[in-house]
């Protein structure tokens, strides 16, 4: 989820993410004997895999996984380790190699980092798909694709409780979001209730993840999605189109919402994904 630099910890707060043609082919003797016509079967569709982004886990995917399922996709909603850009994207990639056949790939946030550099690993990757996503190029830090009005620009004192953790690179942090910011600015279109449940079972992310250079920018090559909330404060939806623009995107630009529109929201977000497998083929 995304963030602009503010600090010394250079923190970003970035996350803080087929029409199948189906051809009955119809032997030509069996119609002449009147016979049943008996359709090949259908191909394959892609397998969908989304990823979260930070503050968050797999468990916000769970509206969409459900909706997707109910249409037929195979959908994974894998862990994403949210601890240095470079290593959160070779976790993706390493679970994508063992996917057969076509995937769409989706990012929430941070999600959308992650999503960029794991594609550019694997072959099997036909679609991109960003939700209030970052979508950084080569060299990009995720923290640095909040936009200038995020919420996440204030001083980071006012906006995480940090921590330390194990084997954690030179001056990095565990980063949570302070209650306030969580459920005014991440979850603003949630009920009170059910966004301070969230933020009491957010999982920590890494600075470093928000720090790490972009070593690859797979939406270049891969055709590629764009769900926008303007409602988002946590990357502004200014950003989001700047970089959808350079993506040559289609972009879903989605009326209110807030960053976890795919929790409120989940058919929105659905119908774009679901848009994005069938042009898979």
């Amino acid at each position: 989820m995304g963030m602009h630099r503010t600090h010394s910890f250079r923190y970003a707060a970035a996350a803080a993410g087929i029409s199948f043609a189906v051809s009955a082919l119809i032997p030509a003797h069996a119609s002449a004997a009147g016979l049943p016509a008996t359709a090949s079967p259908a191909a394959a569709k892609p397998t969908i895999v989304l990823v979260h982004g930070a503050w968050a886990d797999a468990s916000s995917w769970n509206g969409e996984v459900k909706i997707l399922r109910g249409q037929g996709y195979q959908v994974r909603a894998v862990a994403n380790p949210l601890q240095n850009l470079t290593t959160d994207s070779q976790t993706i990639a390493d679970f994508l190699k063992t996917v057969r056949g076509p995937v769409v790939l989706v990012g929430h946030s941070y999600g959308g980092s992650v999503i960029t550099n794991a594609a550019a690993e694997v072959k099997n990757v036909k679609a991109l798909v960003f939700v209030d996503a970052a979508a950084p190029a080569v060299g990009e830090t995720n923290g640095s694709l909040s936009g200038s009005t995020s919420a996440l620009n204030a001083p980071p004192s006012t906006l995480f409780d940090t921590a330390a953790y194990p084997q954690a690179p030179s001056g990095a942090k565990n980063l949570y979001l302070k209650k306030n910011v969580f459920v005014r600015d991440f979850a603003g279109d949630l009920p009170t209730n059910q966004a301070e449940n969230l933020w009491a079972t957010q999982r920590a992310a890494s600075t470093a993840a928000f720090d790490t250079p972009s070593k690859h920018a797979a939406w270049k090559t891969i055709p590629s999605w764009y769900f926008i909330s303007t409602g988002d404060r946590i990357i502004t939806p200014q950003s989001e189109q700047r970089m959808a623009r350079r993506a040559h995107a289609r972009t879903t630009l989605f009326r209110g919402g807030s960053h976890l529109t795919l929790i409120s929201h989940p058919d929105a977000v659905a119908k774009v994904i679901g848009t994005a497998a069938r042009s898979v083929g």
